[in-house]
């Protein structure tokens, strides 16, 4: 089984996704150095809270570049799947990663579903990919977000929260989930699993 770095810069759950991460067998490196960052295998960032934040972390730990340069399977969960993107209206705008094309808004879901956006919600798969191998249709998953990625071209699979929320993204090496896969049980773990087995 894989090696994984996940980067551990005090914006994540990051017990919770090495716990998920080492039940699957792989081998799992914490982290928040830049070198050890570059030279990983593959990479996760994690992220909960406010994204100005965790940027400011990023940057403050010099990991900004080595995650923007990193050439082989990255992936983001929850906040850190917002990062992967441009900007960012939270905080009054913020910049974010630049690694997907677009803008992050605040999540308006209409009446009767409160902000956050937080519980399960199932899973509508717009198009295969690897990360998403044995996933079905209408698989659940767990959400806890107050803010949402644009959906285009990057999406992967949705779910419905008063509209759509993307909830896979993809683009080149670089993957995201909106929702928390350690904690999203079955699907979850698969789509985890399926990041492991990815090829470096």
């Amino acid at each position: 089984m894989s090696d994984v770095t996940v980067l551990s810069y005090g914006a994540g759950n990051v017990a919770s996704v090495q716990f998920a991460l080492e039940r699957l067998g792989a081998t799992v490196r914490l982290t928040d150095d830049p070198i050890e960052v570059a030279e990983a295998e593959r990479l996760i960032l994690p992220g909960v809270g406010q994204a100005g934040y965790a940027m400011g972390r990023l940057a403050d730990l010099g990991l900004v570049d080595p995650i923007r340069a990193f050439p082989r399977p990255l992936l983001g969960v929850c906040l850190g799947q917002q990062l992967l993107f441009a900007d960012s209206d939270e905080g009054g705008g913020t910049p974010l990663l630049d690694l997907i094309p677009g803008r992050v808004g605040r999540l308006e879901p209409g009446p009767g579903l409160p902000v956050p956006h937080m519980g399960w919600s199932r899973l509508a798969i717009d198009r295969a990919d690897p990360l998403l191998d044995g996933v079905d249709e209408g698989s659940w998953a767990y959400f806890v977000h107050g803010y949402l990625c644009p959906d285009g071209p990057a999406t992967l699979a949705r779910a419905d929260y008063g509209g759509p929320v993307p909830a896979v993204v993809r683009s080149a090496n670089r993957w995201g989930c909106q929702f928390h896969p350690e904690r999203s049980a079955e699907a979850g773990a698969r789509i985890l699993k399926n990041f492991l087995e990815i090829e470096a």
